[in-house]
């Protein structure tokens, strides 16, 4: 009889441990389930991955990518490239006073304005600005909005001084004035000097000062006046130009293509 008995509750015993592994396993394998593999885990973290780079490259893009360009042109012909936040990326010469004035100055990643400044006043560019050297001071930009604004900035920064010309046009003309080889600003008087000796070539400009090209354009045309003018009317449309001359008074702006 008492054999009997413990044989009952043994298998009592032995169904409550079948049920309990039982249970321990599907619950085993619904949390497995709900698991992602590792496979799966690795696909957000190689999204937010990409995201962080390609947000990376693009912010670097549009850093170093130049917006605007400030042609200066006295006897060093020197240009610089400005990003849309009106910072300094690029500092380049386009004469062998230009290349010295580019390497002389630490201008980049600076303020158009302060560069500006800072060019002027550097000891390369004073014995031109301390005579009566003619300087020549463009913006080139495809934004006529943001020409105008930078525009404005660069007469400030040449307030005091004499025989500052200064203008904007757009990037059509830097992109011609590149492919003949001279600055921007450079570029823009060649064409006025070509309007009346079509013989010039931007091999002749390229040696010449700019009070030197003015000259020559004054004699062409019999009239000291003409040649600040010429070189401002000619455009090739899209800008807003300012000239500067003497004490500034009279200062002239023109616009084109409006």
């Amino acid at each position: 009889m008492h054999d009997k008995i413990r044989a009952a509750f043994g298998e009592i015993h032995a169904e409550e441990e079948l049920k309990n592994r039982t249970r321990a396993y599907i619950a085993q394998q619904m949390s497995a389930r709900r698991k992602p593999s590792g496979r799966m885990r690795l696909i957000p973290a190689l999204a937010c991955c990409l995201f962080v780079l390609l947000a990376g490259w693009g912010g670097h893009h549009i850093y170093f990518s130049p917006y605007s360009i400030i042609s200066i042109d006295v006897n060093p012909s020197l240009e610089l490239g400005i990003n849309r936040f009106d910072k300094v990326i690029s500092v380049e010469g386009y004469n062998d006073d230009g290349a010295a004035l580019a390497n002389a100055v630490d201008v980049k990643y600076l303020d158009y304005a302060q560069a500006l400044t800072r060019i002027l006043e550097s000891d390369a560019v004073a014995p031109y600005t301390s005579g009566d050297a003619a300087i020549s001071i463009a913006v080139f930009g495809s934004d006529q909005e943001k020409n105008n604004e930078m525009l404005s900035q660069v007469e400030a920064c040449t307030a005091g001084y004499r025989n500052a010309h200064c203008y904007a046009d757009d990037m059509d003309t830097a992109a011609a004035a590149h492919a003949a080889g001279l600055s921007c600003g450079k570029y823009r008087a060649y064409l006025a000097l070509q309007a009346l000796d079509p013989a010039v070539t931007p091999e002749d400009i390229q040696g010449m000062t700019m009070r030197e090209i003015r000259d020559r354009i004054a004699d062409l045309s019999g009239n000291s006046a003409s040649a600040q003018a010429q070189e401002t009317d000619l455009s090739s449309g899209g800008g807003h130009h300012g000239s500067i001359s003497g004490s500034r008074k009279g200062k002239r702006h023109h616009a084109y293509g409006q």
